[in-house]
């Protein structure tokens, strides 16, 4: 009869656990560099702020 190995048992849940680990860091990565849906650049907003004023005032 076979024994279980249960070193290779601990070295797969071992390594499921840090490919998890890295998916998980990497996906916090992307969302970090991604502005959300409602946000824009300071930049953009300044450049918006200043096109409706100059609006308003031809008007």
């Amino acid at each position: 009869m076979a024994r279980t190995n249960y070193g290779y048992e601990k070295r797969q849940k071992e390594l499921a656990k840090q490919k998890k680990k890295a998916e998980k860091a990497q996906k916090k990565l992307e969302k970090a560099h991604q502005p959300a849906d409602g946000e824009q650049d300071p930049e953009q907003e300044e450049t918006d702020q200043e096109s409706s004023e100059e609006a308003k005032e031809s008007e």
